[in-house]
């Protein structure tokens, strides 16, 4: 699924996966820090933080790591606002093998629960869609945690 007509949309490179909804991505000759839009997942324990991983953290890592692995094509559709108060690039990001978007994949799959940041909502009613039915199946993190 695509989003229709994206506010800005970047075509790159996915260099590192940092948690499941946070992944870097390299546009040109720069490399940015990704944030998905509408979709929160579990937190992974990092070095030097003393916070223990939250459930299906590392598993919600690895889903993202396996459906945009390092050297993927990804396209950035942005929202509204284009990044967040930690400086990360917000965005829906867009397979480019299939046109897949990774937020909703992450929420069908049970890996990501629906954050809504206004005015960065214009997939809300899809991604609340696909984690009612995640949870409802069981999938993923709804399974476990």
């Amino acid at each position: 699924m695509s989003v229709d007509q994206p506010r800005a949309t970047s075509v790159g490179i996915v260099e590192h996966i940092i948690d499941g909804d946070t992944i870097d991505v390299r546009l040109g000759s720069v490399i940015e820090r990704v944030r998905l839009i509408g979709i929160d997942t579990p937190e992974i324990a990092h070095p030097g933080d003393p916070s223990p991983a939250e459930c299906g953290g590392d598993a919600a890592t690895a889903f993202t790591a396996t459906a945009t692995p390092v050297g993927s094509k990804v396209r950035l559709l942005r929202d509204v606002v284009p990044r967040d108060d930690y400086g990360r690039l917000l965005a829906y990001v867009e397979r480019a093998q299939d046109a897949a978007l990774l937020n909703l994949l992450l929420a069908d799959a049970g890996y990501a629960d629906a954050m809504t940041i206004p005015p960065n909502d214009r997939l809300k009613t899809e991604i609340s869609l696909a984690v009612s039915n995640a949870r409802a199946a069981g999938r993923g993190m709804w399974a476990s945690c």
